[in-house]
Parts: C-alpha cells; sequence; structure tokens
C-alpha cells in the first residue's frame, strides 16, 4: 500500500520567561506531525496488521526524524524526546498505536539522537483540532525529572474521520527553574533499590 501523506507541520517553541522569572538557558521544543490517511480506513476489522505497519511506519519514522533533525540542528542536541500519535474518530486506537509502536518507526528517532531509554509516548482518538499531546522525557535518563515535559498542540483540520496524526517531540533543554529532584533521590529517601523502585 501507498501512504498517503497529506499535510506536515513542524513547531519550534521557545519558553524564555517561566513562573514571572527569566530562564538563564530558554528551553526550546520541537514537534514534528504528519497527516496521513488511516490505512486501515473502511475495512472494518482488520485483524493483522503487520503489512500495513511494515510499509508505513518506516516512512513516517524517517521523515519525522528527518524533519527534527533539520530544525533542532543534530542529534546531539536532542535531549528529551517522545512520540504520539492521534487516530480519527471512525479508526481504532490499535491503528494509532501501530504506527507508532514498532521499531520500524521508533529506531529511527533513537539512532538519529543517540538514546538509550525509551520513547515517551500518547496513542488517543479524537477529532479534527483534537489536543496532541507529545510527552517528553531525557533520552538517556529515564530519571531525569527536569526532562519531564509535554509538548500540546492541535491541528485544526486533522485528523479527519480516516485520518491518523502522527507526532515526534524533542526538546533542548529541561524546564527552566526545574527544583521538585529526581527519582534517585526519592529512592534514597525511601531507602529503596534504583533496579526496583517500585520495592516488590
Amino acid at each position: 500500500m501507498t501512504l498517503q501523506i497529506r499535510k506536515t507541520l513542524l513547531q519550534i517553541e521557545t519558553t524564555l520567561i517561566e513562573g514571572g522569572k527569566t530562564a538563564a538557558v530558554p528551553l526550546k521544543l520541537f514537534s514534528a506531525l504528519a497527516v496521513v490517511k488511516n490505512p486501515w480506513a473502511g475495512r472494518g476489522f482488520v485483524e493483522d496488521l503487520k503489512p500495513e505497519i511494515h510499509a508505513v511506519a518506516p516512512v513516517l519514522g524517517e521523515l519525522l526524524t528527518k524533519m527534527i533533525i533539520e530544525a533542532v540542528g543534530s542529534g546531539e542536541a536532542v535531549e528529551g524526546y517522545g512520540k504520539a500519535a492521534v487516530v480519527g474518530v471512525d479508526g481504532e486506537i490499535e491503528h494509532a498505536s501501530a504506527l507508532i509502536h514498532t521499531l520500524r518507526f521508533g529506531n529511527h528517532y533513537r539512532q538519529a539522537v543517540g538514546a538509550k531509554s525509551y520513547l515517551a509516548f500518547s496513542n488517543t482518538r479524537g477529532p479534527a483540532s483534537a489536543p496532541i499531546m507529545i510527552p517528553l522525557m531525557d533520552k538517556n535518563d529515564e530519571g531525569r525529572r527536569s526532562h519531564y515535559l509535554t509538548i500540546q498542540t492541535s491541528i485544526p483540520d486533522a485528523p479527519a474521520a480516516d485520518e491518523i496524526v502522527v507526532a515526534l517531540g524533542a526538546s533542548v533543554g529541561g524546564r527552566p527553574h526545574h527544583r521538585i529532584g529526581d527519582r534517585y533521590q526519592d529512592l534514597r529517601d525511601l531507602g529503596q533499590d534504583v533496579a526496583n523502585p517500585a520495592g516488590v
């Protein structure tokens, strides 16, 4: 099957002042989004999603990664990263999940930025102008809370009922005045093992 991309968007947000205080280093958030035809739209319940995943996900992974890296300037400069998909109301959450929860999509981004941690994610369903939430985390340190961020955006005409919005997000920097510590201090305070944070 051929991937049908209706539009792409690139957004850059720079936070200079947070909480009334100037940021020593401005936070820059980047999002790259593609609005695509849902490859399973109008076909009823499709049991095997693999053919479309293999055909579509790598193309989207490569495209959106390229958009992010060109905007940021380099993979090394990316500190926080994440992904998201919103399927239109005629689709299944599984359709949104299918395009982003595959190494054929995510590995393009991981390799480009040299990441070790998993890609934070959201997969939802909604109408045109639905909130698109791209959660971020440090690409190498899952416990670094300064980089727990969320890019929130929307597209006025997407997703249509038979479309999916697929997105990647990146940060250069963390929250400007982060002051809640990290997971490791909590674990030390609780007397728990970093390798077993729930203590089970």
